[in-house]
């Protein structure tokens, strides 16, 4: 029974005991380890303020690639607008430009047909005033007395004017 039930004195040693063992630790071990408890803790804070600043950075910088997106946008859509209108008005300026072309030689053309035309007019007028001015010739050279001579001369002269 003396083992289960322990001495006053050997309470009283290990009490002293516990006592001595309780003061070293309180004065060697249990500041430096709540030192490093407490660094760590504020590593630990200064860590999560970092991260909180690198959050709030990025979704900064996230908002800044939106905004330079967002004008690029704007200006790829004015250069293409711009784009459009340059094309459009070198399209139109080429359609005039042709139009005043084809009008041109359309004028010229008619010029030259209306000038060869009329030389062609021109000498079939002399062709018909040197065939009138042959037949009367020839009628005239040819005096004849009767009518039926007459005749006949003439339809011989048609039928040679008729052959050319």
């Amino acid at each position: 029974m003396d083992l289960l039930i322990p001495d006053y004195g050997l309470l009283f040693w290990q009490l002293v005991v516990f006592s001595i063992v309780l003061t070293i630790l309180a004065v060697f071990v249990w500041k430096p380890v709540t030192e490093a408890l407490r660094t760590r803790e504020s590593m630990i804070e200064d860590s999560i303020k970092s991260a909180e600043l690198a959050r709030e950075e990025m979704m900064q910088i996230k908002a800044d690639n939106e905004m330079v997106l967002k004008e690029a946008r704007v200006q790829r859509d004015q250069l293409l607008k711009d784009a459009t209108i340059v094309a459009n008005k070198i399209k139109d300026d080429a359609k005039s430009e042709t139009s005043k072309i084809s009008e041109k030689m359309i004028l010229d053309a008619k010029s030259i047909i209306e000038s060869e035309k009329n030389a062609a007019l021109a000498e079939v007028k002399n062709l018909v005033s040197t065939l009138s001015l042959d037949i009367a010739e020839k009628l005239i050279r040819e005096k004849l007395n009767n009518d039926p001579s007459q005749q006949q001369l003439v339809e011989k002269f048609l039928k040679e004017v008729k052959v050319n």
